[in-house]
């Protein structure tokens, strides 16, 4: 069983959410969000946000939070096969009550199809905010090409 390991990444002019499912073995070792370095997250919100890649922890929270973005996973705690989203079981969901308390969410996204599922199964009646899906941005989806994904992930900006 695996508990998480990061906190969410929020501050009061948060008005969007992105929620993953939970952080893989290579954002483990990198102790932060989206740390494979295949994965295009953060590329993804950089070109969207018309901000330079940023490359350390610090200036990837600075970007999210100067763009009212917030970041966090369904998960609190699950048994998982290394990074496999397929493999999760025994989910315990997180409390979104203290972020959406303390900001301004008003909508929530999923980075994709595993964290909208799980999102809607253990959290939507709790927050009673509905979760859009995206497509996700590991490297595990070849089917999106990047340009494919910004043409997608542009609804968060809007």
């Amino acid at each position: 069983t695996m508990n998480h390991p990061f906190e969410p990444i929020y501050d009061t002019n948060s008005n969007v959410l992105i929620l993953g499912t939970f952080p893989s073995v290579k954002s483990r070792e990198h102790h932060f969000y989206y740390g494979h370095p295949q994965n295009r997250f953060w590329k993804v919100i950089s070109t969207l946000t018309h901000t330079k890649l940023p490359q350390s922890i610090e200036a990837k929270k600075a970007m999210l939070l100067s763009h009212g973005i917030a970041i966090w996973d369904v998960i609190q705690s699950c048994d998982i096969v290394g990074s496999s989203d397929s493999s999760i079981t025994n989910v315990i969901p997180m409390d979104f009550s203290r972020i959406l308390a303390q900001s301004q969410v008003k909508r929530i996204f999923a980075n994709g199809a595993t964290a909208a599922k799980l999102y809607q199964k253990y959290c939507e009646q709790s927050t009673g905010i509905p979760i859009i899906k995206l497509p996700s941005t590991s490297p595990a989806n070849a089917a999106f090409s990047l340009e494919k994904l910004l043409n997608e992930w542009s609804m968060i900006t809007v």
